[in-house]
């Protein structure tokens, strides 16, 4: 029996952001054809890549 690797681990986050910064992050998600969470991911990779600063 072959082995497989394991897929990628995800965490799910719940988190109080306010209503019209979430909307219009939705939005350009939407307009852009992003996926919501994957540009979260990519947020979060640059801001440890940069030790914390935005």
């Amino acid at each position: 029996m072959a082995a497989t690797p394991p897929g990628s681990k995800k965490r799910k986050l719940d988190f109080m952001i306010d209503q019209v910064a979430f909307d219009n992050f939705m939005k350009m998600c939407s307009l852009k054809g992003f996926a919501p969470q994957v540009e979260i991911e990519i947020l979060m990779k640059k801001y440890v890549a940069s030790n914390g600063k935005i």
